[in-house]
């Protein structure tokens, strides 16, 4: 069988505005042709809260919150709801919506790009599955992703291990999530607003059943870069894919720095809802 050559990019830990800005970018460039599809690996410095496209931020975000922590916020190109980005790996899947292996359906792309996530799992170990829930999924106004899983994301135990948000801009898939390697849930909690203090922790501690980091399911705790290598081979693996490594000219960093600064760095962007 035919293994298409895509390129990977390891970009290491940037500021949140780098990350958006910089998946913003690839998207163009594979657009534009003059590169392949994609997947990256990266990791956030400061640690970042990112909100979904269409999130409201007044009254649902705990800006005291981010900033006591040393937090930044930044809102992605992509939907759902807000993700704390601190001890985890996130991973960009930037690829045409006419590859001839994605469907025209969201549902069914979160299928095939997730084959690489499931097979990252299992390089380390971890029994890991789809999610497909039951219903309609809850709609109970919480402002926390990992409150629940949605179609095709991967849970252990019945817990959300991972999850990722999917847009489709001008021909391009951008899909991208987080695979948490661990997570402190007093700080997570600290970054969304509740009515009370006794509702906060009641979430905080119903948190525990419904969300799972890797840390929590190993016997022996693993790193950043060994999470990275083990879903690298997932991701060939359940693509069917060879990844070459690829690595930033200064003029396309250059690029990716005029993004940031005209979008993802601006309150204009970040707090338009």
């Amino acid at each position: 069988m035919h293994m298409e050559t895509w390129y990977f990019v390891d970009s290491g830990h940037c500021t949140p505005a780098m990350n958006m800005a910089l998946d913003e970018a690839l998207m163009n460039w594979h657009r534009e042709g003059s590169i392949p599809p994609v997947l990256r690996f990266y990791g956030w410095e400061p640690a970042g809260l990112s909100v979904g496209y269409f999130q409201k931020v007044k009254g649902k975000i705990d800006l005291d919150g981010v900033q006591k922590h040393g937090y930044q916020l930044v809102r992605r190109q992509t939907g759902g709801r807000a993700v704390l980005h601190d001890h985890e790996l996130t991973y960009s899947v930037i690829v045409s919506e006419k590859h001839e292996d994605m469907p025209d359906s969201v549902k069914e792309a979160y299928l095939v790009i997730s084959r690489g996530l499931l097979e990252g799992f299992r390089n380390l170990n971890i029994d890991a599955d789809f999610a497909v829930p039951e219903g309609k999924l809850d709609v109970n106004g919480s402002a926390v992703c990992f409150e629940e899983p949605s179609w095709y994301e991967l849970i252990v135990d019945g817990k959300k291990a991972a999850g990722s948000a999917q847009t489709r801009k001008r021909g391009i898939i951008l899909q991208h999530g987080s695979i948490p390697i661990e997570v402190d849930d007093g700080k997570l909690f600290d970054m969304f607003v509740y009515k009370n203090e006794r509702i906060k922790e009641r979430a905080r501690k119903a948190f525990g059943s419904k969300a799972v980091a890797i840390n929590d399911v190993l016997d022996e705790p693993v790193s950043f870069e060994d999470t990275k290598d083990a879903f690298k081979e997932g991701f060939e693996k359940g693509l069917n894919v060879h990844l070459e490594p690829f690595h930033l000219s200064e003029e396309q960093w250059e690029e990716v720095r005029k993004i940031a600064g005209e979008r993802y760095e601006t309150d204009e962007w970040n707090y338009a809802r």
